[in-house]
């Protein structure tokens, strides 16, 4: 299924990418098939992947390091380590209200003028959803990782004196690291793919005008769209008008190198973490 899947989306979409060069990357949306470009979604997704990466990351895996190797075996850790794992299988939906109900309406988005101009629904609000998402697959996967070094490795390290910090710092954590790495990124590559959280919190699903270029903060206190909010409004445009098919096949494409580039980038970190341990 998967296979006859990405054969359809590289039959549909791929004469449309070549066609179109890079200007289906570096343009903005469009009411014309042939003039339509994903620069937006592009920009929109980069910008929450950075947050997510900033925000969840260091949470998720301090979390997991304080649940293995500081926090005692009691009752309170285990109700803690149960409903981390309810909460990796909540629907992304529930996640959606959530972060319209905190971050868009209570927080105004990170940014106290933003009601004035977009009722809070900016980019910084949609990637602090998206790492709230993935924060509990984060602690989860860290936590595996931790809990898969060998006890031996640890009691070797107190054995000559070091501090607990010591031993996670220089031991458990360079031997959990390919782990931890791959559970990260590929928690990312989740949440570059979501579409229902963002459409809850107000992401825009056309163009959102003239806006500023991709790598200045200003674009966390604007309006946002997403690769995956554009590919959802293409998908709504007639498939018998000619072009619309093929630049919703062509934004999946782009869509997926970007996630398999995360993907490529933890099985890289990993190796080379597996060589270090080595």
């Amino acid at each position: 299924t998967l296979v006859a899947v990405l054969w359809n989306v590289i039959v549909d979409g791929g004469d449309f990418l070549l066609e179109r060069g890079t200007s289906f990357l570096t343009e903005n949306a469009s009411s014309r098939a042939n003039e339509f470009g994903v620069f937006e979604g592009i920009r929109g997704t980069l910008w929450i992947g950075i947050f997510v990466i900033v925000f969840s990351f260091p949470i998720g895996i301090g979390a997991a390091i304080y649940l293995e190797e500081y926090a005692s075996d009691s009752k309170l850790k285990r109700f803690i380590e149960l409903n981390i794992r309810n909460l990796a299988g909540v629907p992304s939906v529930a996640y959606g209200i959530f972060g319209l109900i905190i971050f868009v309406r209570r927080f105004d988005g990170f940014f106290p003028n933003s009601v004035e101009r977009h009722l809070g629904a900016t980019t910084a609000a949609a990637g602090a959803t998206l790492a709230v998402l993935v924060l509990p697959i984060v602690i989860i996967t860290s936590a595996e990782a931790i809990r898969a070094v060998p006890r031996a490795l640890r009691e070797a390290g107190y054995g000559v004196g070091a501090t607990r910090w010591e031993v996670t710092r220089h031991h458990v954590l360079p031997y959990a690291a390919p782990g931890i790495l791959t559970g990260t990124l590929l928690s990312l590559a989740r949440a570059l793919g979501e579409a229902a959280p963002l459409i809850l919190i107000g992401g825009v699903l056309g163009s959102l005008g003239p806006q500023s270029s991709l790598f200045e903060l200003e674009q966390l206190g604007e309006q946002f769209t997403s690769l995956t909010l554009m590919i959802t409004q293409l998908a709504k445009r007639p498939s018998t008008v000619a072009g619309w098919t093929e630049a919703t096949a062509a934004a999946i494409i782009v869509l997926l190198g970007i996630v398999l580039m995360a993907n490529a980038a933890a099985i890289l970190l990993r190796n080379r973490f597996e060589k270090k341990r080595g």
